[in-house]
């Protein structure tokens, strides 16, 4: 095998291939990138036997083959070599891979490229296309809310399912939730609920970053796969169930408190300055249309911050997690959120004045 790629293009496909590799690996050739070059065109596949992502781009072909070469080796060697070099790739006869740029020169291990694993296709029941934008906002409205705690694995991850004409995206760590939708495309009517793997919404989400066009999305009972332009990301998903999260978002909270969330972010983020690092309590204290934002810390001290607010209901004292409240401010886009509050011990329901397509659901915690 051998063939020549401008540094930009092979540093592009490397880029999106290479995240998936873990840096610690038990099984050595998943350390390692497959390289496939003929027909003009190289194509760079990595797995991590969960996730298998793929990225082809245009190169010269001098002598066609594939091989696996040090995935994150290979990518440091391309991100520091000089813009517009151009780079050449090819197996030695000592079976190692020489890569070189200019008078810079290289020479890699190599490992069977029969040995590289690949992910089955199943039979994919479900096919629509997205945009980038639609995908990006439907992961970034929902993917703070994801669980890290891996005995609920069932909570790793965004689920997306259709629903009442919508395709709707949903997470939840049991203490917030977080919400979003777009219209149903065609070909996802029926769309069961499935789990997306928290590393898997990570790397899909680097992929689309700051990009255009449309994004083809493929489901099947176990996996889901991404055609992003000339990348194809195949996943598999969380075999579990979702809870009914319906249940937990409040219907009935009648209290309304409309309040500028860059102002609310900001104080927010300085009385919890002082607030206990393991539960990060805030109080909100409405009466009227004040709102004080009240932290007691035995060890730290005290801070109040007070805030002009539209709150016309009975007063009401209600304690947050701070960390979580910020999570929800950083995701509103228009001038004001809006919180609907029921009592001290009921969950808060929060809306963006400009997206009706996404809310959150925060826990109160006991202050």
């Amino acid at each position: 095998m051998k063939f020549s790629i401008e540094r930009a293009d092979l540093l592009k496909a490397l880029g999106h291939v290479q995240s998936v590799v873990e840096r610690r690996n038990t099984i050595p050739i998943l350390s390692n990138v497959l390289l496939s070059a003929e027909d003009g065109q190289i194509t760079l596949v990595a797995t991590d036997l969960d996730i298998e992502i793929s990225e082809s781009s245009e190169a010269k072909i001098d002598a066609p083959g594939d091989v696996t070469a040090p995935a994150h080796t290979l990518y440091d060697i391309a991100r520091k070599l000089p813009d517009g070099a151009q780079v050449s790739l090819q197996i030695n006869n000592e079976d190692r891979l020489d890569v070189d740029a200019g008078r810079a020169h290289f020479t890699l291990p190599l490992l069977p490229s029969g040995d590289f694993p690949k992910m089955t296709a199943d039979g994919f029941s479900h096919n629509f296309v997205v945009s980038a934008a639609e995908l990006r906002r439907l992961i970034d409205k929902t993917r703070f809310a994801i669980s890290t705690e891996e005995t609920r694995y069932y909570l790793n991850g965004i689920y997306m399912h259709a629903h009442e004409g919508a395709l709707r995206t949903v997470a939840t760590d049991g203490h917030r939730l977080a919400l979003s939708e777009m219209g149903l495309p065609s070909g996802a009517d029926g769309l069961p609920g499935i789990i997306i793997p928290r590393k898997t919404v990570a790397e899909i989400r680097r992929l689309i970053d700051g990009g255009e066009g449309e994004v083809s999305i493929s489901v099947s009972e176990a996996k889901i796969r991404f055609h992003y332009g000339s990348a194809v990301l195949t996943s598999k998903l969380i075999d579990g169930t979702f809870p009914d999260y319906d249940r937990v978002i409040p219907k009935s909270n009648e209290k309304e408190l409309v309040i500028d969330n860059a102002v609310f972010k900001g104080a927010v983020d300085r009385v919890a300055t002082i607030s206990a690092e393991k539960s990060r309590s805030v109080k909100m204290m409405l009466d009227g249309d004040n709102l004080a934002l009240v932290v007691n810390n035995p060890e730290s001290g005290n801070a109040r911050e007070d805030l002009m607010v539209n709150y016309g209901a009975d007063a009401l004292e209600i304690g947050f997690n701070a960390k979580y409240l910020l999570d929800v401010a950083s995701q509103i886009e228009g001038r004001d959120a809006t919180f609907y509050l029921d009592g001290p011990a009921s969950p808060a329901l929060v809306k963006d004045s400009e997206d009706e397509e996404s809310l959150f659901v925060l826990m109160p915690l006991r202050v």
